[in-house]
């Protein structure tokens, strides 16, 4: 397992008497045969600025920081792929924060690149190699044209096309998971959040939110488009805006008049669930999937996170099992980091709120966020760290209806 570098100029290399380790935490840990997978088509290699890798040495044995203006490298993962260690390294310079990615380690072996990564669900329809760009101009141009007023296809022109996001793109491409924005508002202050930082945060947002209120017509003209085959998932709440929920009355509204006009496909909301009453009539209106934004179980670590405005983990709870007792297939996008997720407590906590919300899918989600600031922010662990891989496994068994997963899907249908 040869350490990866880049040196200045941003060549990657591997270094034949250096062995490459990863990091659970703030701990520095040997990575084991069965925590590595071949590189997965779609990933992309990054350079960590500001840092060096630490590996050991072979000849003497010793974990030290690689010599010379070299940096450590991290493999960002395509979805599908749940990370086991981020890489190995030490800050240059301990003022600068990391880029808002989810870093994973990284070796050379075997004549290619691994990764420390399992592989949760079916990454084809989320590898960004599917994306046809000259295909998704010329839907971006149809459907702009065809809707000359609607500003939410411009707004999602944007994503699509410069940030390269694929919910907005497959909205275009009217196939699969579609994005709907509605919310220029939040009603909680995520640690790094993509897409709107307070200017003393030391973050610079990769996103700009949506900045304005969007009509119902505009909302539904977006909705019927896409809701043209069974398949299709037509979502509220994206990292270009804020909380979906805030716009209630709006997303109502919308999905009223395209329930009158067609029963096709799901609608789905990205949500981190804290207005209940909210939650309770878009649930009531006809929503079939609900993903919740989650990072935890435990009211300290989930404050510390999501800084939540007017709303408690409780109100989360209540939301998810009143969704759930109503027919809706839910689940929680977990935001996970390896010597943190895995930790006893958490575990402990987070299968208790499965089981008390009647949750039936976990969407196991790389978090992006600059690993020292976040293990700064959060409780000191208090219980065993068991590793990511055997975390899925518990999860596994301790929840054997609950499916483990990357990303939304169709609910599977009901029993006869």
């Amino acid at each position: 397992m040869n350490l990866v570098y880049a040196d200045a100029q941003g060549n990657l290399f591997d270094h034949p008497d250096w062995i490459g380790l990863g990091r659970s935490g703030d701990m520095v840990v040997e990575l084991l045969e069965d925590e590595l997978i071949p590189l997965p088509d779609g990933a992309t290699l990054v350079g960590l600025p500001n840092t060096r890798p630490i590996g050991i040495e072979a000849s003497t044995g010793k974990m030290l920081p690689l010599p010379g203006d070299v940096q450590a490298v991290g493999a960002l993962l395509p979805q599908g792929f749940t990370r086991l260690c981020i890489p190995s390294y030490m800050k240059t310079d301990k003022a600068q924060m990391l880029p808002l990615f989810g870093y994973s380690a990284v070796v050379w072996k075997d004549g290619g690149f691994y990764v420390a990564a399992q592989q949760c669900d079916d990454p084809e329809r989320w590898n960004p190699l599917n994306c046809d760009l000259s295909e998704l101009r010329i839907q971006v141009d149809r459907l702009t044209t065809k809707y000359p007023d609607n500003r939410l296809y411009k707004h999602l022109s944007k994503c699509a096309l410069e940030y390269e996001c694929l919910t907005a793109s497959n909205t275009f491409l009217q196939r699969w998971e579609g994005a709907v924005p509605v919310s220029y508002s939040c009603n909680a202050g995520c640690y790094g959040c993509i897409s709107e930082q307070p200017d003393d945060s030391g973050f610079i947002a990769p996103q700009t939110r949506m900045n304005f209120k969007p009509t119902v017509d505009e909302v539904a003209e977006i909705m019927l488009e896409h809701l043209k085959t069974p398949e299709s998932i037509i979502s509220f709440g994206q990292g270009c805006e804020g909380e979906p929920s805030t716009q209630a009355k709006i997303i109502v509204e919308a999905m009223r008049k395209v329930r009158s006009i067609t029963s096709m496909g799901h609608i789905n909301i990205n949500t981190n669930a804290g207005l209940t009453d909210h939650i309770r009539a878009i649930v009531d209106a006809g929503l079939s999937l609900m993903r919740v934004s989650t990072i935890s179980a435990l009211d300290e670590h989930y404050n510390a996170y999501y800084k939540p405005r007017g709303y408690t983990l409780a109100n989360v709870e209540k939301s998810l099992k009143y969704a759930s007792d109503k027919g809706v297939y839910t689940s929680i996008n977990y935001l996970i980091f390896p010597g943190v997720t895995d930790r006893e407590e958490e575990m402990e906590a987070m299968i208790g709120f499965a089981k008390r919300t009647g949750l039936r899918f976990i969407q196991m989600r790389n978090l992006n966020i600059d690993p020292e600031s976040y293990l700064a922010l959060i409780p000191k662990p208090e219980g065993e760290i068991y590793g990511m891989k055997q975390m899925l496994e518990i999860f596994a068994e301790e929840l054997p209806d609950v499916t483990i997963g990357s990303y939304t899907h169709v609910p599977p249908a009901p029993a006869k």
